[in-house]
């Protein structure tokens, strides 16, 4: 089973009305100073996730990072925890999974969310070759990628420390499969537990930000549920010269793990590059490497994202 519908369509949208275009339209009256994204270091913890092989739940692979995850983030952030689950899947596979929380600043209701998934695709169902189908996909886009970028930012915000507080949440399970309902297994948990009890006030998903070939329109879940949030991200992409790159008159439809916050009442957008490879070959196969990749995608994801954090309105 695919794991996105996916739906291309005219989306008209008034730029100037979130701040994008050019940086003299913008409403921003108070910026933070920030620290510069490394993408060279970023690229280098994409590579060391894939070097790990596939993070699988239960394999030695999931272990090997999850234990990376936890000591790299517990020497930069305030708070640190670990919110182990479990899940029985329908074909009856018992998975012992872990959502890893990291926060900065206050952990009221007031934080922003920045959210991505650490585990990999257990089957290469979508590649082209019937032989490889069975084969574990490497995940350096899809898992690595937004991993990476959240593991810089959360250096930027241990250097200087943003103006609210920021939670970073790497969620377990959401790639699993083969159906959507063995899938966004940390994200359900998060939303029915602290989601529930302290929820955020919003978030910004990153999912498959690596593409050496670039291009995130707005996905319409989030534009439905989550506009103003929309609005905000892909208007600062434009206001750092990135207007190409996060184009607003096209969109993709995604079943993603920001579809159970926006269910919850939360809003979160998700920021994704759907199209991985010439016609998608990449997604879900053996392809999704580090080749594949490219430290200049991460930077311009890394940089929109920082700016969205550092940004006082």
């Amino acid at each position: 089973m695919k794991r996105w519908a996916v739906l291309v369509t005219t989306l008209p949208l008034a730029v100037a009305a979130c701040g994008g275009g050019d940086s003299e339209g913008s409403s921003v009256t108070v910026r933070v100073e920030r620290p510069s994204f490394d993408a060279d270091r970023a690229f280098q913890d994409l590579e060391r996730q894939v070097a790990f092989g596939p993070r699988i739940p239960g394999s030695a692979g999931h272990a090997q990072q999850l234990e990376w995850l936890e000591t790299e983030l517990r020497a930069l952030a305030d708070t640190v925890f670990l919110d182990p689950f479990e899940h029985l899947t329908g074909e009856g596979h018992e998975l012992a999974l872990t959502n890893v929380i990291a926060r900065f600043g206050p952990a009221d209701g007031s934080r922003l969310l920045l959210l991505t998934h650490w585990d990999t695709r257990p089957k290469a169902d979508q590649s082209s070759e019937a032989a490889d189908r069975e084969e574990p996909v490497p995940g350096a886009n899809d898992g690595a990628s937004g991993t990476a970028i959240l593991l810089e930012l959360a250096r930027m915000f241990n250097e200087q420390p943003p103006p609210g507080g920021v939670e970073l949440l790497f969620t377990d399970g959401e790639d699993y499969g083969p159906s959507t309902d063995d899938m966004f297994l940390g994200a359900r948990h998060y939303v029915a537990g602290i989601g529930n009890e302290n929820p955020p006030a919003f978030g910004i998903l990153l999912d498959m930000v690596a593409d050496a070939d670039p291009a995130f329109p707005v996905e319409a879940y989030s534009m439905e549920r989550a506009g103003q949030v929309v609005q905000r991200v892909w208007g600062i992409a434009a206001d750092l010269g990135y207007r190409r790159f996060f184009p607003m008159d096209r969109t993709v439809r995604v079943i993603d793990d920001h579809v159970p916050f926006n269910d919850a009442g939360i809003p979160v957008a998700n920021l994704i590059d759907f199209d991985y490879g010439p016609g998608n070959g990449f997604w879900h196969t053996p392809r999704d490497v580090p080749g594949n990749t490219s430290a200049r995608t991460l930077l311009m994801v890394g940089d929109v994202v920082a700016e969205v954090v550092y940004r006082n309105r």
